[in-house]
């Protein structure tokens, strides 16, 4: 069965491979949507060639609704968006996918039902189709070859989908085990001050102090874990280890 999460329909207005049917699903469901429509598959339903490129998203395509017409597939829809790369002279709101998916989003909440529909691989939507939108998505392409795969155009619409669901951090460090507390970076900036500090590191005295407040703002600088930590002072016991037995000058 279809996921209970309201989401949009994605419709895939006559495809003609069976693996770009496939890859669409599996591009659906990797950003968690999961109600794909087809209408008139060129190749026929079902399609094993669809079955193999699906891969995991195989249930995608067991409970694809099939439809005759572009006409049928929206007839339940409120508002129904068609991405192409060019409106061809039909007066329309043009969005971008992540605008898109945004205003998807607001009126599924609103309880409205939305579809997004693809066109076919070789030339796209036909007029025809682009009329029965509400509004046209267009991906800033390069306009010198502006075409996208039916599964590529799929995938990028799903992901804006799945951006407004899911709050991601834009940028993360993936720890091992657990970052390490204040008090132990503390400690390990004294216990590399003091050693330094023996060793002369801290030379001219006039710029000791800066010398050490730089070394201070350098270790609160580095994200780093327990075992970061105690490698760290691990290295400098070694180091002195190795100047006590006389190995270093």
């Amino acid at each position: 069965m279809p996921s209970a999460q309201p989401q949009p329909a994605f419709v895939l207005i006559r495809p003609q491979m069976g693996e770009n049917i496939g890859a669409a699903a599996r591009g659906m469901w990797n950003f968690g949507l999961d109600r794909m429509r087809i209408i008139d598959p060129r190749d026929g339903w079902p399609n094993q060639k669809a079955v193999a490129m699906a891969s995991g998203a195989g249930r995608l395509l067991d409970e694809a609704q099939i439809y005759p017409d572009t006409a049928a597939a929206i007839a339940d829809c409120d508002y129904v968006y068609a991405t192409t790369a060019r409106p061809r002279g039909l007066t329309k709101l043009v969005l971008t996918p992540e605008a898109a998916m945004q205003d998807a989003r607001a009126r599924i909440a609103q309880g409205q039902k939305v579809a997004v529909m693809f066109g076919p691989e070789r030339a796209g939507m036909e007029n025809d189709d682009i009329a029965r939108a509400n509004a046209i998505i267009s991906v800033p392409v390069n306009p010198v070859f502006p075409s996208l795969n039916l599964a590529q155009c799929v995938l990028l619409t799903g992901y804006e989908w799945r951006r407004e669901a899911v709050a991601v951090d834009p940028a993360r460090v993936d720890a091992v085990g657990d970052w390490a507390e204040q008090i132990e970076i503390e400690k390990l900036a004294a216990h590399y001050e003091e050693r330094l500090e023996d060793a002369g590191f801290f030379y001219p005295e006039h710029k000791a102090e800066n010398m050490k407040m730089n070394l201070r703002n350098m270790w609160s600088r580095m994200p780093m874990t327990r075992a970061d930590v105690q490698m760290l002072h691990g290295m400098m016991r070694q180091m002195v280890r190795w100047k006590e037995r006389g190995k270093v000058d």
